[in-house]
């Protein structure tokens, strides 16, 4: 394993020598969206979703005319409200840190219009039961996520797709983007849910550096 990740490695050191490089910040704000299906016969059920700010760190390089690659290293929280028929309320979020892989295309020269698309990968930070006011309810409601011996799955992945507009200040740029992001995994570990869907909605703005230029 260590000799094929040295191998692509020194592979990737002549493409990124020749490509243009930026480096920036992008922040915003993410809404999530969580379903679930307590048991195989029982139907699936949308809850309410949890939104909060995103930050990550950006990293970008074009070695193509129209079409580049953007890594992101993101801080993200994600999460569901969930009310019984008393009104009273669980609440859980779970925060990760997520890495979109996206490549990237666009059209335009100094206003561009930019789509991306990829996987990303993320690890969960923390898991948190902010508010816990019921349970037993007829429809079995989500389970804690964030008490002792829960034990939930650390691991997301799935893909993200996202578009928006890009404006050039010399070696800056400025963008506003909308992504879309579905995850194929979820935090149940123990089978105490049959099944269990999430999707974010992020809208942001970025500004990107550039730190290279493309070689010709």
């Amino acid at each position: 394993m260590a000799k094929t990740i040295l191998f692509l490695f020194l592979l990737a050191i002549p493409m990124v020598s020749k490509a243009q490089l930026s480096i920036g910040i992008r922040g915003g704000y993410a809404a999530s969206s969580y379903s679930y299906q307590p048991t195989a016969g029982q139907r699936s059920r949308t809850l309410d979703g949890v939104g909060r700010p995103t930050f990550a760190f950006v990293l970008e390089y074009f070695n193509a005319k129209n079409a580049g690659i953007e890594l992101n290293a993101q801080q993200i929280t994600l999460g569901f409200r969930q009310f019984n028929e008393e009104n009273e309320l669980n609440q859980t979020e779970l925060t990760y840190l997520k890495f979109p892989l996206l490549g990237s295309f666009f059209a335009g020269r100094s206003g561009r219009f930019q789509i991306k698309m990829g996987p990303h990968l993320g690890y969960l930070m923390k898991a948190e039961d902010v508010t816990r006011e019921y349970s037993g309810a007829t429809f079995p409601e989500m389970p804690t996520y964030g008490q002792p011996g829960d034990n939930p799955n650390k691991l997301m992945y799935g893909l993200t797709a996202g578009a928006g507009i890009s404006k050039l200040f010399g070696k800056s740029t400025i963008s506003g983007e909308a992504r879309f992001s579905f995850d194929f995994t979820n935090p149940e570990s123990q089978d105490r849910v049959f099944d269990i869907r999430s999707t974010n909605l992020e809208f942001t703005l970025a500004y990107l550096f550039r730190i290279k230029e493309k070689r010709k």
